[in-house]
């Protein structure tokens, strides 16, 4: 396998997956939409949050989380009051609900930086016992309503799992997903996938998103089921993206170094269509349109002169 391109490819997948599950989430009276949104939210930010853990292997060190630190937090503190006024300048309702929530995607920052912390004392703790904890505590927080958008609490303990199970898998146990009968087998699980949602689309998309307790999602004691078969589903769905993402170099692999830039800017795009209403969506050219339009806020966010603009507030760097 070769690694660069793989995880390239991969990166570049899920960012593409990000944007146009963001692209659509108004446009869920279409029934092919509403499904492919929440085909998409089975899997995007669980990819992403395993290959941010399987990158994580010198986490732990004081000069790391220092590292961290200004890598992860000040980013999201100049986004988040760059997003606070966007918002208040295009009219979007809700624009500052509370400070303690991140806007838009920022929550991302704030977990990732939260994954490294637990990770100190978790990689102290052999896989065969702090996977299944970690899962345990994913399930226990949703019974807590205190726990919740605030802080991105949740979605960080919620998603804990995820990015624990790739800071322990190796390279050589993600080449296993490379044979053929784990690549086909993954294929018709995604298509089973998607036509199960088209035929139920009113499965209820709030349990993906892991912000949420189980109270507020209506479901009680029974929440810890639920969330424990969605954690079972989004890891087969997980599995089943990284087994078909392609190992070999293309013409486009190269953007896959720059997701980060396209994760933290696209909002700047999809919250001024959302408010505009920019668009009418009832068919099935209109889909293609949006595809056309994510691929466009891709590559357009992912070119070196955006980069350039950019560098001093994601990576705090001159140009």
């Amino acid at each position: 396998m070769e690694r660069e391109a793989y995880f390239d490819n991969a990166r570049l997948l899920m960012i593409a997956f990000v944007v146009f599950g963001h692209l659509i989430q108004p446009y869920q009276d279409m029934l092919f939409l509403q499904m492919s949104y929440t085909w998409i939210y089975t899997f995007h930010m669980p990819v992403f949050i395993f290959l941010a853990g399987f990158f994580a292997r010198g986490a732990g060190s004081k000069a790391a989380v220092e590292k961290l630190a200004k890598k992860l937090l000040l980013p999201f503190l100049f986004f988040q009051v760059i997003y606070t006024i966007y918002y208040f300048m295009i009219g979007k309702d809700g624009w500052m609900e509370s400070i303690l929530v991140p806007q838009w995607a920022l929550w991302f920052l704030l977990s990732l930086f939260c994954w490294h912390i637990l990770l100190i004392p978790f990689k102290r703790i052999r896989p065969s016992l702090g996977i299944p904890l970690a899962v345990f505590i994913g399930l226990l927080v949703g019974y807590f309503n205190e726990i919740g958008g605030a802080l991105s609490l949740s979605r960080t303990f919620v998603f804990f799992p995820f990015f624990l199970v790739g800071y322990w898998v190796t390279k050589d146990q993600l080449a296993v997903l490379r044979r053929m009968p784990i690549r086909i087998g993954g294929g018709l699980l995604l298509i089973a996938a998607g036509a199960l949602f088209y035929l139920y689309p009113d499965i209820p998309t709030d349990w993906l998103l892991g912000s949420k307790s189980y109270a507020v999602l209506g479901a009680g004691e029974a929440g810890g089921l639920i969330r424990l078969l969605v954690y079972l589903f989004s890891g087969l769905m997980m599995i089943s993206i990284l087994a078909l993402v392609p190992n070999k170099e293309m013409p486009f692999t190269k953007y896959g170094q720059r997701t980060l830039y396209v994760y933290l800017l696209h909002g700047f795009f999809i919250q001024w269509i959302r408010v505009d209403d920019l668009f009418e969506v009832s068919n099935s050219l209109d889909v293609l349109g949006l595809l056309i339009v994510t691929l466009t806020i891709v590559l357009v966010l992912s070119q070196r002169w955006m980069l350039r603009i950019w560098k001093p507030l994601i990576e705090l760097k001159s140009p």
